[in-house]
């Protein structure tokens, strides 16, 4: 599609071909954008779902399979298993604490240059130096902890599963827990904080939003990489006198967000308006 301008005030001019079809810069990267968006989306949503229908079924066929006719239900294994899945859940929360600072970054060499790193700690930073970069893509290099993390969950739910008795079902709580964590990770981390996929009304929940501009300051290395973690970053922060500028940073977030929603109305009315010749 082209469009030739050769008349202005009754006067030839010389004819200009402007080709309708380019888009401008902006406008290709926020496709792209939108594109890879969609792509973890539907593999976030997708995994989650399978997940949690699974988990589901198999909680229910578990202890519907070990008991025996006669048998009365398993009230004490069934309150150990749910203990166990809060359990490991805030578990989850100190281990990625741990991990995330001693194993991944080691906050105290993380800064110098790579060469200077501990031998043992290269393989691990490399993986979640990605995390620290601009991303190529849907996904990274650091999406990795996620998968391996998924294998003791796996594992703990299959032993509970085709095992009953009360260790079993401690075991299969377990697994639920830390899998409960990695779903809830997930969103909030990647789609809340990172926006590698749109949350819809979580991004309105104030604790969720104080969360993810903690996690922020983690990425601006103010405090030396605290919070390293992230459902309890806020009280990380609190220990190191980090609270005056997660507020600085909410109130911040909040004028963008204003601006933003004025813009958008602007560009939705622009639209509607009629073109006047």
């Amino acid at each position: 599609n082209f469009a030739l301008d050769t008349v202005n005030g009754g006067k030839p001019m010389k004819a200009t071909i402007v080709n309708v079809q380019d888009k401008p810069r902006h406008v290709i990267r926020a496709e792209k954008k939108k594109r890879q968006q969609t792509q973890y989306l539907l593999a976030a949503c997708a995994a989650s779902l399978g997940i949690t229908a699974t988990a589901i079924i198999a909680t229910i066929q578990r202890f519907s399979t070990h008991l025996e006719p006669g048998q009365d239900f398993p009230f004490l294994e069934l309150f150990l298993s749910l203990l166990f899945t809060v359990g490991a859940a805030v578990g989850m929360e100190m281990y990625a604490r741990l991990a995330h600072k001693h194993w991944w970054h080691e906050s105290w060499m993380w800064a110098l240059p790579e060469e200077w790193r501990a031998e043992w700690n290269k393989p691990f930073w490399k993986l979640h130096e990605s995390h620290h970069e601009p991303r190529e893509g849907a996904f990274e290099s650091n999406d990795i902890f996620a998968v391996a993390n998924a294998v003791p969950a796996i594992s703990l739910i299959i032993y509970g599963f085709f095992n009953g008795g009360v260790v079993p079902g401690m075991c299969f709580g377990a697994g639920l827990g830390i899998t409960i964590f990695g779903i809830a990770y997930m969103f909030v981390h990647d789609g809340l904080v990172h926006k590698r996929f749109p949350v819809g009304p979580i991004g309105d929940v104030p604790y969720l939003r104080k969360i993810a501009a903690a996690h922020k300051i983690h990425h601006s290395e103010h405090f030396d990489g605290v919070p390293w973690g992230l459902f309890l970053s806020i009280q990380e922060l609190e220990k190191v006198g980090g609270i005056p500028e997660l507020d600085r940073m909410l109130e911040a977030a909040e004028l963008r967000q204003v601006a933003a929603k004025a813009r958008l109305a602007e560009e939705e009315k622009a639209v509607e308006e009629p073109v006047k010749l």
